[in-house]
């Protein structure tokens, strides 16, 4: 079962209730684009269409009409759910289990600000070896980078990636610039673990014949983006995880093609744990950074 993003099922509400994507812009404390944006992610989500354009507005389809009225009654009992649950309730021990990756160069950006919002919640962060594990007996919940499938589990997609070259601008001004992608060959690629994202990304370029099987090899997404900022290479990241070091100048970005990634981050958790107080409160606080940082330039 995927459930689609909180913020999303309220633009969704927002727009239902007022007719006009400005109001709910309004309501929300958010742009118009980024109401619209939330839209348009919750029609892909779903599969159909929830807007239609009258003239020169949009309205909601029929569809769109009985799906808003289900989601509005499902937020109310949340809310309710939320009052009867707020404050001192939202405490204990709780585990998150998280790639390396995301753990170090995002969840751990922002995860204070968890801890100032639920001072009551001992809060423990674990890594996995494998992006897609989701057996630590340790853990309450986990993000996992999978395609989506983990059986007898609730699973709720978070974001999705694409991959663009990124490397710092030491080894730019090194190699003399890259003009064309077919360039990067000239600096070490740097892979995660295998050479499948750097294949598909010079695919993707129609670089013809390109030899992938070279370069460096690491287990962690950590130590990627530590040789990529040091210049020993050209790595393949996401910029979820490397915005930060692309706001402060530590990484650029040669070229603007980036290639989606088949995998994506997703919540997992026992379908027992649905409904636990600090499940809901982890889960809505991520998805609201997250949706902070896609909206955010660097």
């Amino acid at each position: 079962m995927r459930i689609p993003s909180t913020q999303a099922l309220r633009a969704l509400d927002s727009f239902a209730r007022h007719g006009s994507v400005w109001r709910a812009a309004d309501e929300l404390h958010l742009t118009r684009s980024a109401v619209s944006h939330q839209l348009r992610l919750l029609e892909r989500d779903l599969g159909f269409d929830l807007l239609q354009r009258i003239g020169k507005g949009v309205a909601l389809t029929p569809r769109g009409q009985r799906y808003a009225a289900d989601v509005r009654k499902a937020l109310t009992v949340l809310g309710d759910a939320g009052t009867q649950n707020s404050g001192a309730g939202v405490g204990g021990s709780f585990g998150i289990s998280c790639p390396p990756g995301f753990a170090s160069m995002f969840l751990c950006t922002h995860i204070g600000e968890f801890q100032q919002m639920y001072p009551d919640v001992a809060l423990s962060v674990l890594t996995p070896r494998r992006l897609d594990d989701v057996s630590n007996p340790e853990a309450d919940a986990f993000i996992a980078f999978g395609v989506g499938n983990w059986p007898n589990r609730a699973v709720e997609l978070l974001c999705e990636v694409s991959f663009t070259p990124l490397c710092s601008p030491t080894l730019l001004n090194k190699v003399g610039g890259f003009s064309k992608p077919a360039d990067v060959l000239r600096a070490n690629l740097l892979h995660l673990s295998d050479t499948e994202d750097w294949a598909r990304w010079l695919a993707l370029s129609k670089v013809e014949n390109p030899d992938t099987e070279g370069g460096i090899f690491f287990s962690d997404m950590n130590l990627v983006f530590s040789a990529a900022i040091a210049g020993q290479g050209i790595a393949l990241g996401d910029e979820l995880t490397g915005r930060r070091a692309l706001s402060e100048g530590r990484l650029v970005k040669p070229f603007e093609a980036s290639v989606p990634s088949p995998r994506s981050y997703y919540l997992v958790f026992e379908h027992a744990k649905a409904g636990h107080p600090v499940l809901n409160a982890f889960s809505e606080w991520l998805r609201a950074k997250l949706s902070e940082n896609r909206l955010a330039k660097y």
